[in-house]
Parts: C-alpha cells; structure tokens; sequence
C-alpha cells in the first residue's frame, strides 16, 4: 500500500484517539480491521481511494462471511471501514462513502455465562495467607461487588476508592466516569489488602493492584489468577474476570429486576447492549443495589 494511503490511515486512527479517546487495544483493533480491507483492495489491483464503491464492499463482506468471520467481526471491520471513509469525505478526497448501505449478517445473540451464587462464593472464599492472595481476594470481591470491567480496575488509583462511603469512582470507555458503590465484603477485603500492599517494594504507587513487584497490576496477570483460583477452589468450568462481571449484573437484575440500575452500573452506553436508554438518579441506584446484591450486606 503506498504511503500516502498509510498516511491517511494514520491520521485517520490519530483523530479517532484523540476526538473519541479510544483505548489502545480498541485502536489496535480499528487498524486490524482497515488492514485487512486495504490488503482486499490491494489483491483485486484497485486503486485506493478512487476506485471503491459498495460493490467492492460487499465483496469484501462476503468474503470475510466465506472465511467463516463471526458477523459480529464483520460489523466491525465494516464500521472500521466507514468510519475511515467519512474521514476521507471530510478531507475531500472521497465523494461518497462506499459503505453506505453494506450491512453484515446479523450476530446470533448469545447470552453472557455466569456463575451461580454459590460457584461465586466458593471461588472468593479464598484461604489468604500472603499479600498476593489478600490481593486476590479484594480483586474478586471488587468484581462480583461492582461490576467493573478488567481494565477499570487495573486502571483504578487510590484516590479513585472512598471507602468511608464505600464508593469506587470508575474510568470506563470514551474516558467517561461513574461512582459505583462497594460492597460491605468488598469493602473489608480492599481494606484488608491496603495493610498488605504496604509490605510489597511498591513502584506505581498510585496504583491499588499491584504485583508481587510494586507495579501496577496487568490485565493478563489478573486472568492468570481469576484462572488459578477457580481451579483451586473447583470451580469445574473456565472462569475470566469477564464472567464475575456478568454474574454482578445477572445476579442483581434477578433480585432486583431493576433493568436500568444494572445498565448504570455497568456502564453501558449503547443501547444494543442493555436495551435501555434511560438514566437513573443515584440515589435510586444505590438503593436498589444495597436491597438487592448477594453481598451487599453481611447476612
């Protein structure tokens, strides 16, 4: 692919960075997508940008359909695709966006898996007995407490924690914030590895997960002991930090039935996600998980 054409990928991708604040990872994933459209182009001998248009894109489409790509991964690429082209259209070097009107097959909608109530305790009921494992126990805790997704709470600084509240303020995506409340045995357990954290060689030391180093605590390492304790513990099914927000929010609309506090809680935006829009007052919010988590309250 010729510079120029790179270059305008690139400046593509540095607006998106910037106007939208997406994460590396999500930035990552939007320059896969383009790649594998351009070295399309690049194999039927096109001339970018001049010579697409929505024939060209459906052929691209079905090709990654034939492949066998998952239709959610073809929205995406198709959307990475048309993102760029209406950068392209503002720049005046495309009249009209080819992918206008290119739709992907629809996703088969799978529900999320989850862990029952028990599984839930049986995993966190951990035998702590060193800063590590008092680590894991306030990660997991903070997890099935509040619903946090793996990179908020890696990102999660202490002064993000009111725990006098009992309140975590959360960075999610698009930079936007929430406050979440945290449970009374989430509470304790964070409480329980601050003292702990005090005896590591601390190098991040904003940071309030870090590793038996002092450094900020990575996403990989936290699937590698969400991982190790559900085997520990005899959990028989492969179990992600993903799966502990799912239960959070599953298990909370089963006592609650309140649809619009757990999409507060977890921070949707879209509303393919939750399938509800409206926004709740705080107040409410808090209410509704205080009467209604497992382990919002001591029994």
């Amino acid at each position: 692919m010729p510079d120029t054409f790179q270059n305008d990928i690139d400046a593509y991708l540095s607006t998106l960075s910037v106007e939208r604040q997406l994460s590396t990872h999500t930035l990552k994933a939007y320059r896969a997508d383009i790649t594998k459209f351009t070295m399309f182009c690049d194999a039927k001998g096109l001339i970018l940008w001049q010579g697409l248009n929505n024939h060209i894109v459906r052929q691209f489409s079905a090709k990654l359909y034939a492949r066998g790509l998952h239709a959610k991964s073809i929205q995406r690429c198709l959307s990475a695709g048309r993102g760029l082209c209406q950068y392209l259209i503002q720049k005046g070097k495309l009249s009209t966006n080819p992918f206008d009107d290119v739709r992907a097959p629809k996703a088969e909608k799978r529900l999320p898996k989850t862990l029952s109530v028990d599984q839930v305790v049986s995993l966190i009921e951990i035998n702590v007995n060193d800063p590590l494992s008092y680590r894991d126990k306030a990660v997991m805790e903070l997890f099935y407490s509040s619903g946090l997704r793996l990179t908020e709470l890696c990102n999660l600084d202490l002064n993000d924690l009111n725990l006098s509240d009992r309140m975590v303020r959360v960075t999610g995506k698009g930079n936007k914030m929430r406050d979440l409340p945290i449970g009374k045995k989430a509470d304790q357990a964070i409480r329980d590895w601050l003292l702990q954290r005090n005896s590591l060689p601390l190098k991040d030391f904003q940071a309030v997960f870090v590793s038996k180093h002092g450094k900020r605590i990575s996403p990989r390492t936290i699937q590698q002991r969400v991982k190790f304790w559900a085997v520990k513990q005899g959990i028989e099914i492969p179990v992600s930090p993903h799966m502990l927000r799912h239960s959070f929010a599953s298990h909370l609309l089963e006592s609650s039935g309140e649809l619009r506090a757990v999409q507060e809680l977890l921070g949707h935006s879209n509303i393919s996600t939750t399938q509800i829009y409206t926004h709740l007052d705080f107040q409410h919010l808090a209410q509704v998980y205080d009467d209604a988590h497992p382990r919002a309250k001591k029994k």
